[in-house]
């Protein structure tokens, strides 16, 4: 199957709208446009069984509220046990219009102000923002390289957090996991007493064969117990917009906490984001094992020219499609901004909590890649 990529100049796209009329002067003295290669948002045209489901729904013609709809709850109980043999109670599924909410809801109900939480640094940026909005105390676990793998530390005893957040595969970083470290972690969690979120939206796009995705919850019936685990369809299938995630929240008393807190703030998953993500989990396999093929391709090429240049090193990710860059061997005070002023658009490391880094998100065209390869190429050129 070939993967398709509309131009989405013009198309209201937040990810291509931001660069939008922002030109850097090239080598060939002419400004162009700065290639958008930030924000985790795929340029692939979304599965043809995504699109007719969605042309089906909308010449129904009526757009009323919607419920949660059993065909959608059904195929996510059989996903779990066939992908991960985790088997959940359908009342376990806590539908939301988006992951982030859920990460924010995790930390409003499940703790007080002046709590600790723990996580990962460098994050992904809204859990950073999450703690800190809801006035909680966070505690950091420095992630390090081991080996070819980021992995954060093994928070110390007695950390004193009420919640512990991970994410698994983790952004950035593109690790996925193992079972054992997985199962030191929850030893961690029942010693401490630890409700953990993980944050596992990333689970479908795994990019090294040789390793399999574990939801935390799956390991155990404390772990389970103890979890809200979220997953959605939005990274795997590039249907963000649509809205539509989940949290699996099997602890009846952690779920009534999390929905009061739900409870007149956040909407219900629009009639579109529910058609989109059955069609998606019904008939998408086909569709993501092309995608897959087509981002391994990508990542060894990112891979191969980011390691070929002075001052800039990666290792290869077991999943997702988001290269994690260390450029402290650069000689530039900011490298995000270095590299927008030469043309490329990449997500700064300061956001997720280290500014030597840069993000890359190479879940685009092979020409749109090629062009910000070459770039960045050019870039680190003008530094010798």
């Amino acid at each position: 199957m070939t993967m398709i990529f509309p131009d989405r100049q013009g198309s209201d796209s937040e990810k291509w709208a931001k660069y939008s009329g922002k030109t850097y002067l090239s080598p060939q003295q002419e400004n162009d446009s700065v290639l958008p290669l930030w924000v985790a948002d795929s340029d692939f045209q979304s599965p043809p069984c995504i699109i007719k489901a969605l042309h089906d729904r909308v010449e129904h013609g009526v757009y009323g509220y919607g419920r949660e709809p059993e065909q959608l709850t059904q195929l996510l109980v059989q996903r779990f046990a066939e992908k991960y043999q985790w088997h959940i109670d359908p009342e376990a599924i806590v539908y939301l219009p988006g992951l982030v909410c859920g990460l924010n809801l995790a930390v409003q109900a499940l703790t007080d102000s002046g709590d600790k939480v723990l996580c990962p640094s460098p994050i992904y940026p809204p859990f950073r923002s999450a703690i800190k909005m809801a006035k909680r105390e966070p505690v950091f676990q420095q992630v390090h390289l081991h080996h070819t793998r980021w992995l954060p530390d093994m928070p110390t005893l007695n950390s004193g957090a009420k919640l512990a957040m991970i994410c698994n595969p983790l952004n950035p970083g593109g690790t996925v996991f193992s079972h054992q470290e997985l199962l030191k972690f929850d030893a961690r969690a029942k010693t401490e007493n630890w409700i953990v979120c993980s944050d596992e939206i990333h689970c479908d796009l795994i990019l090294d064969e040789t390793v399999s995705h574990i939801p935390y919850a799956s390991l155990n019936e404390d772990a389970a117990q103890r979890s809200i685990t979220l997953m959605a369809p939005s990274k795997t299938f590039n249907i963000a917009g649509l809205g539509c995630s989940m949290a699996i929240i099997p602890n009846p008393k952690l779920r009534q906490r999390f929905t009061r807190a739900m409870a007149g703030l956040i909407p219900h998953v629009n009639v579109l984001g529910f058609s989109a993500a059955i069609a998606a989990y019904s008939d998408g396999e086909p569709w993501l094992q092309s995608q897959l093929d087509f981002l391994r391709q990508q990542h060894e090429r990112v891979y191969n020219a980011i390691n070929n240049l002075p001052g800039l090193r990666m290792t290869r990710l077991q999943a997702t499609y988001l290269a994690w860059i260390d450029a402290s061997e650069l000689p530039v005070n900011n490298p995000h901004d270095f590299f927008e002023q030469h043309g490329v658009g990449l997500s700064p490391g300061l956001q997720f909590g280290d500014r030597r880094f840069v993000r890359l998100n190479f879940a685009c065209s092979e020409e749109t890649l090629t062009e910000a390869l070459d770039r960045i190429q050019r870039a680190v050129k003008t530094l010798e």
